[in-house]
């Protein structure tokens, strides 16, 4: 009998971790099952916290490590849609709003090579970093 009770604790103290919704994703899991399905894409719900963010030629970055170029980065690329609509709702920039926040993103991890360029050309020389495309609002929640 002790082991009947023994088990079901075991097995109910496991669903209570996975369903912990504010538990960051293993971002080294996704970048390497993204490497692995290259040029297609790993597609799911992701929870990162917000490290740094930038923005080139309007798409807003949003990353989960201080570098992004750093090998366990995760990009989430706002369109500039999406960056205006959070701007409007934050009433200041995703890239001010979101820095050290937690989110839920909603879309398709992608492994994306990144060329270097020297003068304005690129070169033959390239790094890849994973993404997650975000064109909907609807894509990403703030958790905390």
């Amino acid at each position: 009998m002790k082991y009947i009770y023994l088990a079901l604790v075991v097995l109910l103290s496991g669903c209570a971790s996975t369903n912990n919704i504010l538990e960051n994703t293993d971002a080294m899991r996704v970048i390497e099952k993204a490497a692995e399905v290259a040029p297609d894409s790993v597609s799911g719900e992701f929870i990162f916290t917000v490290q740094a963010a930038g923005e080139q030629r309007n798409v807003v970055y949003l990353n989960t490590q201080l570098d992004y170029r750093d090998g366990r980065n995760i990009t989430i690329a706002l369109s500039p849609f999406v960056a205006d609509y959070l701007k409007t709702e934050f009433g200041s920039t995703p890239q001010e709003y979101l820095i050290n926040k937690q989110v839920r993103v909603k879309g398709e991890a992608k492994q994306v090579k990144i060329w270097f360029t020297t003068n304005g050309r690129r070169t033959d020389k390239y790094y890849f970093q994973t993404h997650i495309r975000v064109s909907s609002p609807e894509q990403l929640e703030v958790l905390g």
